[in-house]
């Protein structure tokens, strides 16, 4: 008996998506330009004389519009952050996968190769056939062509995420005059790898095996969830058109043309019900209409609706009012909470931070005429974007003194290391920590200043 070769893992299928036109592929490209228009545009943009939006890992300051963050404030990245995933399962819970069909950078990178691979190799069946060709010239014109344009987008792609990180005009300079540095190469060269093989080689394989998303979409969905569906009461039986006449009056909707299957990025067939594989990006939708229009039947045979909907038979007024479930108010009410939290602290937020850092080398020394002197460091940040000037005080013990300069300029989103000395009379103040104030007034704005607690330390 001969051995037999169970595989583990099925071979690739290799998907080669039909283009497909309708509302929904519209929608579908106003989204792929939006987005890109965003991600392209967004580090040319410029805001008080420096990048608008500026992940400045070097200085360590994030630039956001008017906002500059520190290390210190990065409780409002991560405040960011729960509010894109309280509005992603927001999103989920009542339109599905929409994100993942339209939004997506892996869809739409996706979407962007396929329309330059249709533009050089052709329609679905001129694909097919160039693969299944032998070698030949055209065939490899064609083949280097198009991963020519997909290693120019790649390359402009990696260029401009690399430019949230480091200065996208300093990049730029560095690219004309050949000096880039080793951490810009790797991170140009890496994300330009990771846009090329995502979009042009892996494709569905990513939706389908490496996203986390398709694997827990299922808790986020339930009954009155929007997703992509198929009349299968209306459609069923399936069948091609027949010339008899009263042949076709026992058949259903669909004629079984497989334009649904033909135009899915994940090469799924709706048609066998709601599968992880499905990115809800409604091609097989636009597919489906144009055929039932050629044929003369109802659209919607294929649509968005929920399976309460298509269970007792629900038309869009009451899908909408069943939309506004328990589920969906919570998402809401939370995410309305959060950004409101958010909003109102930036709003609140002083420009001024200052941490008082005691000399480690002296833990307090006596010096001429008895004086007790503590040196510390004062760390100030001025997070604003206006040249700001402060005056230095300190109080809590009888006689304090300050003998360093008591005013400090900083120039917009400076930070500065400011030593001082502080003196007390001989016998004021408890042996060992005695508590004081180190405060810091804005001689431009009288509201604002900050108040820091320290200890100054009297030797036993």
């Amino acid at each position: 008996m001969e051995p037999q070769v169970i595989k583990m893992y099925a071979a690739r299928e290799q998907i080669y998506p039909r283009e497909a036109k309708g509302r929904y592929a519209t929608w579908r490209w106003v989204c792929v330009w939006l987005t890109q228009l965003a991600f392209y545009g967004l580090p040319w943009l410029t805001w008080n004389g420096r990048q608008a939006l500026l992940f400045d890992l070097t200085t360590r300051k994030f630039y956001i519009f008017g906002v500059v963050l520190w290390p210190q404030d990065f409780i409002y990245l991560a405040a960011l952050l729960i509010i894109c995933a309280y509005l992603l399962f927001l999103v989920t819970a009542i339109a599905g996968r929409v994100w993942c069909g339209f939004s997506c950078p892996q869809t739409v990178y996706t979407e962007i190769f396929l329309w330059v691979e249709r533009r050089i190799e052709g329609t679905r069946s001129a694909r097919m056939a160039l693969d299944k060709q032998g070698p030949s010239l055209r065939k490899a014109f064609k083949k280097t062509a198009k991963h020519l344009v997909w290693g120019a987008i790649a390359l402009w792609t990696g260029f401009t995420f690399v430019g949230y990180f480091t200065p996208i005009k300093e990049l730029a300079h560095s690219v004309t005059t050949l000096s880039f540095g080793p951490w810009e190469w790797f991170w140009v060269l890496f994300y330009s790898l990771a846009t090329y093989g995502n979009a042009g080689w892996l494709r569905e394989q990513v939706c389908k095996y490496m996203c986390p998303y398709a694997r827990f979409q299922s808790a986020m969905f339930d009954q009155d969830t929007l997703i992509i569906t198929y009349d299968a009461k209306r459609g069923e039986p399936r069948g091609a058109l027949s010339k008899k006449a009263g042949n076709n009056a026992k058949l259903g909707d669909c004629i079984d043309c497989t334009l649904c299957v033909q135009v899915c990025p994940t090469g799924i067939d709706i048609r066998n019900g709601l599968q992880y594989e499905c990115i809800g990006c409604a091609a097989c939708v636009d597919a489906c209409n144009s055929v039932m229009d050629k044929v003369d039947r109802p659209r919607g045979l294929v649509r968005y609706s929920t399976d309460h909907a298509m269970e007792n038979n629900f038309n869009s007024q009451q899908i909408r009012r069943r939309a506004m479930r328990p589920r969906v108010l919570i998402y809401t009410s939370i995410l309305a909470l959060i950004i409101i939290a958010v909003c109102a602290s930036l709003a609140l937020r002083t420009p001024l931070k200052m941490d008082v850092i005691r000399d480690r080398g002296s833990m307090g020394r006596e010096v001429e005429d008895g004086m007790i002197e503590n040196v510390y460091r004062l760390q100030i940040m001025n997070t604003s974007e206006q040249s700001q000037s402060f005056r230095i005080s300190v109080s809590g013990l009888p006689g304090l003194t300050l003998l360093t300069r008591d005013e400090v300029t900083l120039q917009p989103t400076e930070t500065l290391g400011w030593p001082i000395r502080l003196r007390v009379p001989h016998g004021v103040g408890e042996k060992g920590s005695n508590k004081i104030a180190i405060e810091l007034q804005s001689l431009d704005d009288p509201s604002l200043h900050v108040r820091e607690n320290a200890v100054f330390i009297v030797p036993r």
